[in-house]
């Protein structure tokens, strides 16, 4: 037993805590008695759209206080039994920061369902504060939040104080839907306008095909009953891009924008950028990425519905040697998959012919087939193959276009893609750096125009590499076209911007990020750093090197720089890829005449069309910069 003498280390720490405690909880009536509160607002977005629709509403404690925490804040009011003082303070500072700063959308305020079964809806309760500021209550959305389970004694009255706020007009949504009181019991009774997934199933969802289902498959249930659904915690690019691609229609978290006190009514133009159906940095050059899987993998396989006795099926293996699957469809929704060997191999074993012939054929089903929508493309499909159960590769997999049925495709003929894809941009690789080359390049630019794409050609090039090449050699030569490749590779953003190697010491980069000014600058900062070992100590005193030119005639070169010419397209600024060659080799020109490590920026407003000045149909280095490379001469093909 702890001794009770009052000076024990023991009882010591007791005293500290429930000082603490005391301390803290006269911090809880001081926020409520003065409104310490300080509002923020996190965007939720149109997934589709790319568009702000609503903003939760946040709020934090005392900067200089331990209650800070939100969360903090919350669990001691709760203890405390001042749930109700601490959320209704909460809503009033929201709705009162929300009409001040007129922002656009709903707004979602947060309630414990604890809370608002307590107000009894009397004089709007806890909501008064919502008409008070003269907000439309159909711009407003309550969002019960909670971790605590809502038992069947107080469910009833819970829905008669939602019915009753839907009533008036307001929205209601369901926080952490898998979490918590937010069972898909609780959804199916209250049938909320909308739910917010919890953030443990978004946390690296890309990473996790079991995560990727379970969220398809509650986004297909939930829109079924006209409920919408938001994605919270999306904190990463990927995650961005798995949610979309599932059919999310909302979403917000750190990775879309963060909570502030004065947030922006529009989406920023990098995750505008990301939510749109194709990204800029496509390298397997293929045009059409979104399409592929229907294009080239889809099978038209025969379907059967549940129903359907097995021996039916089996028929159907033994009148068609090459068909290796069924489908399981009712209404057209594919719901599993039969496999030919499983299904013969049951049927060989004696008297399994004559025990489930009649029987309906979902005993032999695979109730969990891999089904994807028809616009997946090659990559995302070959992860979640090779993320997801062995048997989908020998099975395959289902394709589907709004959710239903269209036909089959196999892991073989999906490898065979694969392999042919990158066969093909091995083929057009820069052999020396293996960054794409002029087909590539040339296809990825036509495709952004005719996209209505916005971004930015940089133009990329050595300065006085040709005598560097004499001087120091090929090989040193070569070295350092490679270094300049992986400076300007590292200064992209590999979800955004387009690296193409034209040949020689010639690079264009096809920026889509919104800060490719700042990345060239960072590009040229680097070079500047890596390039001084390429030189020997007296030629770096010296500030360059002698080289003998044509005629034999002794000149002075200053050291080897890069220059950028960067040239802003807008949609139906140009036609062509050829028509952004010529006024990209401009801008470079423009860039090379500025010493140093250089960046031009081509100001200059092109009218809509511009026609090319010669009808070149590549990217042209001009002879005066043509390099040895290798013992040969490279030219662009």
């Amino acid at each position: 037993m702890i001794d009770a003498n009052p000076t024990h280390p023991a009882m010591q720490n007791r005293d500290a805590r429930a000082g603490n405690h005391t301390r803290l909880l006269r911090t809880v009536y001081d926020i409520i008695k003065h409104q310490r509160l300080t509002p923020l607002f996190q965007p939720i977005v149109d997934m589709k759209k790319g568009q702000v629709i609503g903003y939760e509403g946040l709020i934090r404690g005392p900067s200089d206080s331990q209650l800070h925490s939100p969360v903090k804040l919350l669990k001691l009011a709760h203890q405390s039994g001042l749930s109700h003082e601490i959320e209704k303070l909460c809503c009033q500072v929201v709705v009162e920061q929300f009409a001040k700063l007129q922002l656009p959308g709903n707004l979602f305020i947060n309630f414990s369902p604890e809370v608002l079964v307590q107000d009894k809806f009397r004089d709007h309760g806890s909501l008064a504060a919502v008409l008070n500021c003269g907000l439309d209550p159909q711009n407003v959305v309550i969002e019960l939040t909670g971790n605590e389970p809502v038992y069947e004694y107080n469910l009833e009255m819970l829905l008669e104080v939602t019915v009753h706020y839907q009533s008036l007009g307001f929205k209601i949504a369901i926080d952490d839907l898998g979490e918590g009181f937010s069972s898909p019991r609780m959804w199916s009774e209250l049938r909320p306008d909308y739910v917010k997934i919890d953030r443990h199933f978004i946390q690296n969802i890309d990473k996790d095909p079991i995560k990727a289902q379970f969220v398809s498959s509650l986004r297909k249930n939930v829109a079924d009953s006209g409920c919408q659904v938001i994605a919270e915690g999306i904190e990463t690019h990927a995650e961005l891009m798995l949610v979309r691609d599932l059919d999310v229609h909302f979403g917000q978290g750190y990775h879309i924008a963060r909570p502030s006190e004065t947030p922006s009514p529009v989406v920023s133009a990098e995750v505008v950028k990301s939510l749109r159906p194709q990204s800029i940095n496509q390298k397997d050059g293929d045009s059409h990425p979104h399409g592929i899987v229907e294009k080239k993998l889809l099978i038209k396989t025969p379907s059967v519905t549940p129903e359907t006795p097995n021996e039916i099926v089996f028929n159907m293996f033994e009148n068609d040697a090459q068909l290796e699957v069924v489908v399981v469809a009712r209404e057209n929704i594919p719901i599993g998959m039969i496999n030919r060997n499983h299904l013969i191999d049951g049927f060989a074993r004696p008297f399994r012919h004559e025990l489930f012939g009649k029987k309906p054929c979902h005993t032999f089903m695979d109730s969990e087939p891999l089904i994807v929508d028809k616009s997946i493309t090659i990559q995302e499909l070959s992860y979640l193959l090779s993320e997801g159960d062995r048997r989908h590769l020998a099975n395959g997999f289902i394709i589907t276009e709004n959710d239903l049925y269209l036909g089959t495709g196999s892991g073989h003929e999906l490898m065979r893609e694969l392999t042919a894809m990158q066969i093909r941009a091995a083929r057009y690789a820069n052999p020396l750096t293996q960054l794409p080359g002029n087909v590539p390049i040339n296809e990825q630019i036509d495709r952004l125009l005719m996209n209505q794409e916005t971004f930015c050609a940089c133009y990329c090039d050595l300065d006085h590499f040709k005598p560097f090449n004499d001087v120091y050699g090929f090989s040193q030569g070569d070295e350092l076209i490679k270094m300049t490749g992986k400076i300007l590779l590292e200064s992209c953003d590999p979800e955004l911007d387009f690296i193409g190697h034209i040949g020689g010491d010639d690079f264009i980069i096809l920026f889509g990020s919104t800060d490719w000014e700042e990345r060239c600058h960072r590009a040229l900062e680097k070079f500047g750093e890596a390039i001084t070992p390429f030189f020997s100590g007296e030629d770096r005193e010296k500030g360059g090197y002698i080289s003998e030119n044509r005629r034999g005639e002794k000149e002075f070169h200053a050291l080897t720089t890069l220059s950028i010419g960067a040239t802003r397209v807008e949609p139906g600024m140009f036609r062509s890829y050829m028509e952004i060659s010529t006024v990209a080799a401009e801008t470079k020109k423009m860039a090379k005449k500025i010493p140093g490590n250089s960046l031009y920026v081509n100001s200059r407003q092109y009218p809509v069309s511009l026609s090319p000045r010669s009808p070149t149909t590549t990217w042209q280095i001009p002879p005066s910069q043509m390099v040895a490379v290798g013992g040969a001469q490279m030219s662009v093909q």
